[in-house]
């Protein structure tokens, strides 16, 4: 983590605390508490806010098999271009056969914008590929990168000839080298020859893919999921688990086998909640199911798999019994989340795990948890849950059952929630807030009071936002990062957490706050993120007992704004302990850790702005970073004290060596 001094923050901030009363924490470090579980902080994964498409996933081609309701969209055209529907692909069978156009001073060719352009790096290769054939003789087109927006009448940047020789249906290849970074370039493909060629899946990938997997992710975005360290990633959604209707609805069968096959789907967030309209916001499905297991893997987290309970959005068809299906017919709805058990965990001989062996995972993912239904709730939900759980408990004792409590923080629908839950004993409970300020600053002893002896708690999907102001600024991310110590507190019920939504376009949201925003060639961390990453990189094996004046710190009257915790890491050694101010004014404090002796040297990762409106951006990626140090520590007869003063609006970390 990069450092920064902020020597003006700190001068002020140690005037102010001269005369401030200290506040003392005690942590019993010798009577550790309840495990850690290793899925907390983790990642919800979404494709809204060009998440997938346009943005973790590497492709760069939009529309790459013409299937798109409008075919062409995302595609110019010029020339002798037809547009045909009886490819190689059953599921995509669409394609197009450029042919001569007639006449000399014109051309026949094809050019893709790309997701709000195609981005290209100076020096990175990217891999071209397409499906092709030539019917009447050996043929060849010309590959270009070019600046649509120049004057020039070259706008090419890069060119590649690629003859197709063959009468058959055959994928071709070629690398580019890029001379420039460009933003927004666009694809262009004419034909080189008299004879006529036919192309189908046209596909752009960067060759320098997280982990270099073809197919594979763009890598800045996959590492900076990498990066946190995350327990758990929830795919695909969301909403798009529902889809606007049953027809639209996410189906995991269509996400695997070969890319080329693999059908379209509307995306639920074509239309956003504010009512603008992204009408070429489709699922390319080239993100699927064996690809979310992959990365979870790739990252080391969990992986958990939500999947459709026969129910479309609630949000949009509310109340209507009509929307769903109907109890009888739910059998195919539950077929789907054992074969999707089958094709994650089963041998190479059953018939999912073959196909994943087919795909280039042979040993299983090792899948342990299944979510059914997404933020669903009333009887609606409960009823058509009842079947799901009984037929995966006969099957698959062991897999952990997600449900959920619905959109609600709390109330009557949320407790109807966790009641049925509880009825029909779900392993673990979806709670979802996105919730202003204030919520955040009054919940820090939110599960303090929660049933030890009822099913877990998943913090599913939850950002902070000011009245007015969904943005990531700072304030709100400190905000978050209190509630979180009651999270880690609690560490005996909540099993799980994840911020949502995780990936923004710049060019293209329906949402915010969100995690990480990107362009086509950068991206920026916002301050939440660091949040995240201070948590999961820190997250410890053990609670350990913190109290100020006998209470949990946690923002109340009396406890000077201040909120707490700490951990123990078995496997370091390390006590570990979170304070966040978020007061607006210094606070010194005073963290005895009894039960350590002799002399010891904290670390310390801090997080801190004076501006609460400041953010992050494309512009100024590091405006707001978390910054390195270490804080000597005071020896005393029966414990290891750490004095300090933290300035206002302040997260700091503590690592102490037991």
């Amino acid at each position: 983590m990069k450092i920064k001094v902020l020597s003006c923050a700190i001068a002020l901030a140690s005037a102010m605390a001269a005369n401030a009363q200290t506040n003392v924490m005690d942590i019993n470090t010798t009577k550790v508490g309840a495990p850690v579980q290793k899925t907390m902080y983790g990642l919800f994964f979404e494709d809204i806010n060009y998440a997938a498409d346009g943005g973790l996933y590497g492709e760069l081609v939009k529309n790459r098999s013409f299937e798109f309701p409008q075919s062409f969209m995302g595609w110019q055209v010029f020339g002798n271009v037809k547009l045909k529907n009886d490819g190689p692909f059953e599921r995509c069978p669409h394609y197009v056969t450029l042919s001569d156009p007639g006449h000399k001073e014109r051309r026949t060719g094809i050019q893709n914008e790309g997701y709000f352009g195609i981005g290209v790096v100076e020096g990175e290769e990217y891999r071209f590929t397409v499906w092709a054939r030539a019917p009447k003789g050996a043929s060849a087109i010309r590959v270009q990168l070019i600046d649509q927006n120049t004057m020039e009448e070259n706008q090419q940047f890069t060119e590649n000839k690629l003859d197709v020789t063959s009468a058959d249906w055959k994928q071709y290849e070629v690398v580019i080298k890029s001379p420039r970074t460009f933003n927004k370039s666009n694809l262009r493909i004419y034909l080189a020859s008299a004879n006529p060629v036919d192309l189908e899946h046209v596909s752009l990938f960067p060759v320098n893919t997280f982990k270099n997997r073809k197919n594979g992710m763009r890598r800045d975005l996959a590492q900076a999921l990498a990066d946190i360290h995350p327990g758990l990633l929830r795919f695909p959604g969301g909403c798009i688990v529902e889809g606007c209707d049953l027809e639209t609805r996410y189906q995991w069968k269509n996400t695997i086998g070969p890319v080329e096959n693999r059908p379209l789907n509307q995306n639920r967030w074509e239309h956003t909640f504010d009512y603008r309209y992204f009408p070429d916001y489709y699922q390319s499905y080239g993100l699927g199911f064996f690809e979310f297991f992959q990365l979870s893997e790739d990252i080391g987290a969990e992986p958990l798999p939500v999947l459709n309970v026969g129910m479309a959005c609630q949000f949009q068809n509310w109340d209507k019994e009509e929307a769903h299906v109907a109890m009888d017919d739910l059998q195919p709805y539950i077929q789907d989340c054992l074969d999707l058990i089958e094709f994650a965990n089963g041998d190479v001989n059953s018939e999912w795990g073959k196909k994943r062996a087919e795909m280039g995972h042979p040993e299983p993912f090792n899948m342990k948890f299944i979510g059914v239904g997404n933020e669903q709730w009333d009887e609606l939900y409960f009823k058509r849950l009842t079947p799901f759980v009984e037929a995966i408990r006969a099957k698959y004792p062991d897999i952990k059952i997600v449900g959920t409590s619905g959109p609600d923080s709390e109330g009557k629908m949320f407790d109807l929630g966790w009641e049925a839950m509880k009825k029909q004993k779900a392993d673990l409970v979806d709670e979802h807030f996105y919730r202003p300020e204030s919520w955040f600053l009054s919940h820090g002893l939110r599960y303090e009071s929660y049933d030890r002896k009822g099913p877990k708690v998943f913090a599913g999907e939850y950002a902070c936002h000011g009245k007015g102001k969904k943005w990531n600024h700072f304030e709100s991310s400190l905000y978050e990062a209190a509630f979180m110590t009651d999270l880690e507190r609690n560490a005996d019920v909540v099993y799980m957490t994840a911020y949502a939504p995780l990936l923004a376009h710049v060019d293209g949201w329906q949402w915010r706050p969100d995690l990480i925003w990107f362009d086509n060639t950068k991206m920026f961390k916002t301050v939440s993120y660091y949040v995240q990453q201070m948590y999961a990189q820190n997250k410890g094996t053990n609670v350990l007992p913190m109290t100020m004046d006998k209470k949990f710190i946690a923002g109340q009257e009396g406890q000077n704004g201040l909120f707490a915790s700490s951990v123990i890491d078995k496997n370091t050694g390390e006590i570990i302990v979170k304070v966040i101010n978020t007061g607006k004014t210094a606070q010194p404090v005073s963290i005895n850790l009894n039960g350590v002796k002799g002399e010891r040297t904290a670390e310390t990762i801090t997080l801190t702005c004076n501006e609460m409106d400041a953010e992050n951006s494309i512009c100024q990626p590091n405006k707001i970073v978390p910054q390195n140090g270490t804080l000597a520590c005071k020896a005393e007869k029966k414990a290891v004290v750490i004095e300090d003063t933290l300035s206002p609006m302040t997260f700091r970390l503590y690592k102490v060596k037991k």
